[in-house]
């Protein structure tokens, strides 16, 4: 039973996003093609956002651990958050201001950030199936070669801890992802506010909550394990769901136009005033 939900799981986490993006699309009319841009933003800001935490924590990780066991856990916890709220939500910033400028309605800021989080879901569900296929595979008696004997009951221990878990635990990758979605659309139409409302606040309002749901996933998690982490996420989602219908309340964003410059009608009276001398004056020409 577990094997087929764990299957189910992985396929959820790569389908969903696809799922999401096409509702969006009938609804708002929002092109695929917002889709991939937000997809294709994630993953550049993730190969700065990857290097840049290794580098950093490694050059503060004797500082943080000189320091009492929970200050540490808040302080990594911080950071961390803040990091993925600057990368994130600045590498958001940058596609709606150079690369997705036309997108300024609800609809398109609603698909790019389902590209967005979609692209994690898909890549974290495509981990997730490879590596249960290769698990159970090995179970079964395949990829032999290709595991030193000495790991063999590792893995096979790893392998009967997933068939004998409770049922819920199958499903939590797709359970969380689809929370995630949820924060990543309403953190793409905070960031789409800066250029319909002509405020950067809103860019500091998105990288704040961001660094808080990352935040505290991380303090949750080892405090108080993953059945509260997911329900401290699911908190969270919730409140961005709110956040989004409270922003599609609105009336839709209206574009900036251009200018246009009123010039005086050239087919018009032209009104002139012609004197006796010239006149006379123009009997020479």
């Amino acid at each position: 039973m577990n094997a087929v939900l764990l299957g189910f799981n992985a396929l959820l986490m790569i389908g969903l996003p696809f799922l999401l993006s096409w509702l969006i699309h009938r609804w708002r009319s929002a092109s695929w093609r917002l889709f991939v841009i937000g997809a294709v933003t994630f993953i550049l800001t993730q190969v700065v956002h990857i290097p840049f935490n290794y580098v950093f924590f490694s050059s503060i990780s004797d500082w943080l651990n000189s320091l009492p066991k929970i200050t540490t856990l808040v302080v990594t916890a911080a950071l961390a958050g803040l990091s993925a709220g600057v990368f994130e939500e600045g590498g958001r910033y940058l596609t709606y201001r150079y690369w997705a400028k036309e997108a300024r309605s609800w609809g398109q800021g609603l698909m790019l950030g389902t590209g967005h989080g979609g692209a994690e879901a898909i890549i974290l569900g495509l981990i997730v199936a490879i590596n249960i296929t290769f698990l159970f595979g090995y179970r079964a008696g395949f990829f032999q070669s290709l595991v030193p004997a000495e790991q063999s009951n590792q893995l096979l221990g790893m392998a009967d801890q997933l068939l004998t878990a409770p049922w819920i635990d199958s499903l939590m990758g797709a359970i969380e992802r689809s929370l995630a979605l949820c924060l990543h659309l309403a953190l793409s139409l905070m960031v789409m506010q800066v250029f319909t409302r002509g405020s950067l606040v809103w860019l500091f309002i998105a990288i704040g909550w961001h660094a808080v749901v990352d935040a505290g996933v991380i303090i949750s998690l080892d405090l108080l394990g993953p059945y509260f982490t997911e329900l401290n996420i699911g908190v969270m989602a919730l409140i961005s769901l709110v956040v989004i219908f409270a922003l599609l309340k609105e009336p839709e964003p209206e574009e900036e136009r251009p200018q246009v410059l009123q010039l005086e009608d050239p087919a018009g009276p032209i009104e002139m005033t012609i004197s006796s001398e010239q006149v006379d004056d123009s009997r020479y020409y």
